[in-house]
């Protein structure tokens, strides 16, 4: 059983080889003249951890506890189960009203017009749209850390972007001072996610602000806030505010987490009303989205009640899985969201295989000599069965 790692050794290690979600070969089509012509294997476009289990030649029972996805097990909230299900008689018709009427919903509360909106089927809509943009319309490579969500990454090194990594610092926070050496004219996007996925860990609000107004001013910067609403205070660390002063920034936010709206399809990006319209072409424009997913997010919106409960709940889980953590002798990352990232001693395939044996479903990372594990907050019940699989894994 592996014991209390010693925090520098694991943290002082580079790029990690991160996993991400399954792209869709919908979202690959180019609209563009330029797009590459390339056909694409289910290898390619497939998360490599979900293929893995698909192409595995053992048969793995059905999920008791599904902590892959950072899904919210907490909702969605009565009030949009509610507005769903009264915006089912009228399904029938195109959702064009409740696209507008939440459009306006969202500008008002961010401070904004409504033409800094554009509406996506959840986040990752808005990321492949904004990544096409900028690999076709603009030469040059995006600039990223070296371990963050891939899913834009992918799309834009999937039609023959290239992508500039930045490492991250010995304690795994991305370093700023690093990324705003390295960009330059010759980047066509930066690329942040903050909190950070798959570390939990958010970078400090003044000091991307700061970075947001000088990179800015030379590259457009994309800021993906999937777990913002997860963290303290979640306003004054938006970078929202950046986009209401005029600086090149989009910042996309997503009801898959917090709201709990993770198979119903609801996100947004804010950002200028040129970029907006420069993004759009590439995107659905919010036609992915279905009547009664919009009718059910604009309850949502305003559930002020839901959220705090909502993050509540996810704060006791993951203080139950801390607490399970410690007194293993396991050490990880303290963490802004519902997931948590910790070393495990064992080849991580050969984890997250055994712990599927046991009905439990987690995502493992691998980092140089070191595995690592990625789990999802899911209920009190979840985080009881990771740990009673987990002891027995690991024993």
């Amino acid at each position: 059983m592996i014991k209390k790692i010693d925090r520098r050794s694991w943290l002082k290690s580079g790029a990690l080889l991160t996993t991400g979600l399954a792209l869709s070969p919908s979202m690959l089509s180019a609209k563009s003249k330029t797009a590459p012509n390339k056909v694409f294997s289910p290898k390619q476009l497939l998360d490599p951890s979900e293929l893995t289990f698909a192409e595995a030649e053992i048969d793995l029972p059905p999920m008791k506890a599904r902590l892959t996805s950072n899904e919210n097990p907490f909702g969605p909230s009565e009030k949009a189960k509610e507005a769903l299900k009264d915006a089912i008689d009228t399904s029938f018709r195109y959702g064009s009203k409740y696209k507008r009427e939440f459009i306006k919903m969202i500008a008002e509360k961010e401070g904004v017009t409504p033409d800094h909106i554009l509406l996506g089927a959840g986040s990752s809509e808005l990321l492949s749209a904004a990544s096409m943009y900028y690999t076709y319309q603009t030469k040059g490579s995006i600039l990223a850390p070296d371990l963050t969500y891939e899913s834009l990454i992918r799309t834009a090194t999937a039609h023959g972007g290239k992508c500039e990594r930045v490492p991250l610092t010995d304690d795994l926070d991305i370093d700023l001072d690093a990324m705003r050496s390295k960009a330059s004219s010759s980047n066509n996007l930066v690329y942040l996610c903050n909190p950070n996925n798959p570390t939990g860990k958010t970078m400090n609000a003044s000091k991307l602000v700061s970075f947001c107004e000088s990179v800015g001013k030379k590259t457009p910067i994309f800021i993906d806030e999937a777990y913002i609403d997860y963290v303290d205070n979640p306003e004054p660390n938006s970078m929202i505010q950046c986009v209401k002063k005029g600086y090149n920034v989009m910042v996309a936010r997503t009801f898959s987490k917090l709201h709990a709206f993770a198979g119903l399809r609801i996100g947004y990006l804010v950002a200028l009303p040129s970029t907006i319209a420069n993004i759009s072409i590439f995107g659905s424009r919010g036609g992915t989205i279905s009547a009664t997913s919009c009718a059910a997010a604009m309850a949502s919106y305003e559930d002020g009640e839901y959220f705090k409960y909502s993050r509540e709940m996810n704060t006791k889980s993951k203080d139950y899985l801390y607490k399970t953590l410690d007194k293993m002798g396991y050490d990880y990352i303290k963490s802004a969201t519902n997931f948590v990232f910790f070393p495990i001693s064992m080849d991580g395939k050969e984890f997250r295989t055994k712990m599927a044996m046991e009905q439990v479903g987690v995502k493992y990372w691998k980092f140089r000599d070191q595995n690592y594990c990625r789990v999802s907050i899911g209920t009190m019940d979840d985080m009881k069965l990771f740990t009673k699989a987990f002891k027995k894994v690991v024993a």
